[in-house]
């Protein structure tokens, strides 16, 4: 492979991986977030990345390491956990949440707008039809994951930024600047405002599900080595993430331009569209919609199919892929509160132990051993602290109340420190004791059936 092809090739993926992150949820946060931060607005965005962009990406080359996505970070810890965190992960991104709202945010933001123009109707009938076409749309891109990187990259992808790019400049040129006060967090504290926002978006799940993505196109366009693994992961991670931050950027500075709520992204998109673009505002933000939650929709279709199939070989990936998309089809009419009131408290659950487990991986691949207990001890303090924010969710506050009198403890964030403080505490005794867990390449553990589907499945 010349260094042209691989650069190209690494393009194409990076692309790919950037339209698979960015998602409606991606699309709104933005605009609100330029709107609500005043003056302050580029030190939030900075912040905003830090945790919305770079943590992913730190997310996409830990799971590069293992060749193997999250089923192989989660092995060190231990054969157990190893099987449950990827199936617990999977399901809450794949069919029982993140596919379902796909569908459900394109409708509500897509095409019930465009459907009350023309004076259709909308209601239940319409979205059940939407949602077969969505599904439709997402199987017919997902059933060959070895061309994913051509058809996102090369199609939806550049289509996606082109009209980001129409709908910001528009707005920017032919509006003006709306000088609006900070909102109090903004105002008090724009760096940690734009961390938290960052944070929020929950990418880094993603990221452990979109990097086998990532691995297996690669080795699909005839990467093989673990080195051309790593630095084509990594320079795809890198590409998604300048791509993210461009965009970020850009639609942070329209919703400085935006008329509407400052709190209510969507309001804002619509009133850009709207006054930049007239009647062709409508159709162009339903795009920019359908584009971002199709292309999210078809990555994790592919992942969750391909996870399923190495974990359940005898199921092959296609089956997978349909039966993934017509759970999702069957909850997606159940509507996006009733998927809320069960998956919240799973993700605060879930992305402390996820975040945690990105990092210590990243510590072990520059260590010069591989760590023990390094991995236990603070994964699980992970899954203690993610566990009393859960159950504080769903109404069993008394532990995290408890928490809450030492005055460093939120639901959301709390456990970071407490955490980090372990992790050192581990990586001393590991470099103390000379205790270093399986090298990372060594997959022995696995079932053997398991191992050739990871290798194969794309």
């Amino acid at each position: 492979m010349t260094p042209t092809q691989f650069l190209r090739r690494v393009l194409t993926t990076g692309l790919m991986l950037f339209a698979l992150f960015f998602g409606a949820g991606n699309l709104i946060f933005p605009p609100s977030l330029g709107a609500s931060s005043g003056n302050s607005v580029g030190i939030v965005v900075l912040g905003f990345i830090a945790t919305g962009v770079i943590l992913p990406l730190l997310g996409v080359i830990a799971v590069s390491t293992s060749g193997e996505g999250i089923l192989g970070l989660a092995r060190r810890v231990g054969p157990r956990f190893g099987r449950v965190l990827p199936l617990v992960v999977y399901l809450a991104i794949g069919p029982l949440y993140a596919i379902p709202r796909t569908a459900i945010v394109s409708y509500e933001l897509a095409t019930r707008p465009l459907l009350e123009l023309v004076g259709l109707p909308t209601g239940r009938v319409a979205l059940a039809l939407h949602a077969i076409g969505f599904f439709a749309a997402t199987l017919g891109l997902s059933l060959r994951p070895s061309r994913l990187a051509d058809r996102i990259g090369n199609f939806l992808t550049p289509a996606l930024l082109f009209l980001i790019a129409v709908l910001c400049a528009a707005t920017v040129v032919g509006s003006p600047l709306i000088d609006r006060p900070a909102a109090d967090s903004y105002a008090a504290a724009p760096v940690a405002a734009g961390l938290t926002q960052g944070y929020l978006t929950m990418d880094a799940l993603a990221a452990t599900v979109f990097g086998i993505v990532v691995i297996t196109s690669l080795r699909s366009q005839g990467m093989s080595t673990e080195k051309q693994i790593l630095w084509g992961t990594s320079g795809a991670g890198i590409v998604a993430a300048i791509c993210l931050a461009a965009v970020y950027g850009s639609l942070a500075l329209l919703g400085r331009h935006a008329a509407g709520d400052p709190a209510d992204g969507t309001s804002l998109l619509r009133s850009a569209a709207a006054s930049s673009l007239g009647s062709a505002g409508t159709v162009v933000f339903a795009l920019i919609v359908v584009l971002a939650c199709l292309s999210t929709s078809v990555g994790l279709v592919s992942s969750w199919a391909g996870y399923a199939n190495a974990a359940w070989p005898r199921i092959e990936f296609r089956v997978q892929a349909i039966g993934c998309s017509a759970v999702a089809l069957a909850l997606t009419n159940l509507g996006l509160a009733a998927m809320i009131v069960v998956i919240s408290p799973v993700t605060l659950l879930l992305y402390p132990i996820v975040i945690t487990l990105i990092a210590v991986t990243l510590i072990d691949s520059a260590a010069p051993g591989h760590l023990r207990w390094t991995y236990r001890l603070p994964v699980s303090l992970a899954v203690i602290l993610g566990a009393i924010s859960a159950a504080a969710d769903i109404g069993w506050s008394a532990p995290s109340d408890l928490l809450s009198r030492t005055g460093a403890w939120d639901n959301s964030t709390g456990w970071i420190l407490p955490v980090l403080i372990v992790t050192v505490l581990s990586i001393v005794v590991d470099v103390a004791t000379g205790r270093w867990s399986t090298p990372a390449s060594d997959t022995s553990d696995a079932p053997d059936d398991v191992r050739r589907a990871i290798a194969s499945q794309y």
